[in-house]
């Protein structure tokens, strides 16, 4: 080989080199050469990725349409690498379940995640508990269930207490309207004590009011005549228990911890007006039939925080709460978020207006809501990025509900059956 063909190949290998190089260094790093930029785009950029956490495992992504890959049998999650800044329209799916659709912006150098999503069952099946119920509670600790059924037959304006423990799946009768020794008794309240083992029930007989505490943890359940409650603290509108602390609001509208006063003004306090304090990760809301305040602790004044009010619930978290008036949802955060979409402590969300009025909200998880509109029971995620997704679990005629953490199931009473899902939640 001659001294000239030598210096031919080498000046084209360095060539190649030289060129190769840059291309290779560019590509490790992370640019791609986009032939398609989105307005104000770059043609040569850096690549972002999408990271996914699904439940249930092993379910299919698709990016605009093409299947990408499945998450892993173990944690089901994802990490999608090397995808061009832009917006992309993301599917999950797996069979049997409702798929999620949103379509979210993938940035340069940057990890866009979708970390709380869950597939919820396409047609849930319910299993009837009990039949002839028109009422039924949850004990505190989710383990027990009082349903109050109908007499045998019903006609003779009788009726029955039954506990029901769905852990067990045992249903057992605790008591008759007629061991109240009282002429046409009737039912007008039910509250579980906090320990779980004992009910205290208020009856009505014509115009009297009479007080029972009824025991179940012994068989056969005791039944003791009691007298009236009294409350907490005399003088009190409103008062809530935060681990060792009592919050309440005396009759002057007075707002104390304890015995120490809190307010700067009295809240102006309105006669036969019922009133609920609640008390969320060190914030203070007063409930005043349908409006909601919130308690400045640097004006030291309840303020106006929301009209309309038909319901708020804490998040298993305890970092947002939801509040919901007839046909709207909202979410405050009480803590700084910092899974995406990223949120700040105070923050609030509109989430969805609906065209039916809305009855009752549960948390699922600490991402996710049941309520029901009319007849039909909805579960939605609280990610408001794009749209929000939303199934329908099922539909029945005037439903009341329950979630239930412990069994992760949906408790529904519909035209006087009691009926269960199966678990909505891995």
């Amino acid at each position: 080989m001659t001294k000239k063909t030598r210096t031919i190949i080498f000046l084209t290998f360095l060539i190649i080199f030289l060129s190769v190089t840059p291309v290779v260094c560019l590509y490790s790093q992370g640019y791609r050469v986009d032939f398609n930029p989105p307005a104000g785009g770059k043609i040569l950029t850096q690549t972002g990725g999408i990271y996914f956490k699904i439940l249930p495992k092993q379910s299919d992504i698709y990016l605009d349409g093409k299947l990408r890959e499945k998450t892993d049998f173990l944690f089901g999650s994802l990490l999608i690498e090397n995808l061009l800044p832009k917006k992309y329209k993301i599917e999950v799916k797996k069979a049997g379940f409702y798929s999620w659709e949103k379509t979210l912006e993938i940035k340069e150098k940057e990890v866009t995640e979708a970390r709380n999503i869950v597939l919820f069952p396409a047609n849930p099946d319910f299993k009837i508990l009990s039949r002839g119920a028109d009422n039924f509670w949850f004990s505190p600790d989710q383990k027990k269930i009082i349903m109050k059924e109908e007499g045998n037959p019903p006609a003779d304006g009788g009726w029955a207490l039954k506990l029901y423990e769905p852990l067990k799946n045992v249903k057992s009768h605790l008591i008759n309207a007629a061991d109240f020794s009282l002429k046409d008794a009737y039912l007008l309240d039910l509250q579980f004590s906090d320990d779980s083992t004992k009910v205290f029930l208020e009856i009505g007989a014509g115009e009297q009011i009479q007080y029972f505490t009824l025991s179940f943890d012994k068989i056969p359940a005791l039944l003791l005549k009691s007298a009236k409650p009294t409350p907490l603290l005399e003088d009190v509108i409103a008062y809530k228990k935060a681990g060792n602390d009592v919050y309440y609001l005396d009759n002057s509208g007075n707002f104390y911890k304890n015995e120490e006063g809190l307010t700067a003004e009295p809240f102006p306090v309105k006669q036969e007006t019922e009133y609920t304090l609640e008390v969320f990760s060190g914030f203070f809301f007063l409930r005043e039939e349908g409006n909601l305040y919130k308690f400045n602790t640097e004006s030291k004044v309840f303020e106006n925080f929301f009209e309309g009010l038909r319901g708020l619930k804490i998040s298993p978290d305890s970092q947002k709460f939801v509040y919901f008036s007839d046909y709207e949802i909202w979410i405050a955060f009480l803590k700084d978020s910092f899974n995406q979409p990223q949120r700040k402590s105070g923050d609030k969300i509109f989430l969805m207006r609906l065209s039916e009025k809305i009855d009752e909200i549960f948390w699922l998880d600490s991402y996710h809501l049941a309520f029901n509109t009319g007849d039909k029971i909805k579960i939605c995620e609280i990610d408001n990025r794009d749209g929000i997704n939303v199934v329908d679990i099922g539909e029945f005629k005037n439903p009341d509900f329950f979630w239930a953490k412990n069994d992760k199931k949906l408790y529904i009473l519909s035209e006087g059956d009691l009926s269960s899902s199966l678990p909505l939640l891995p």
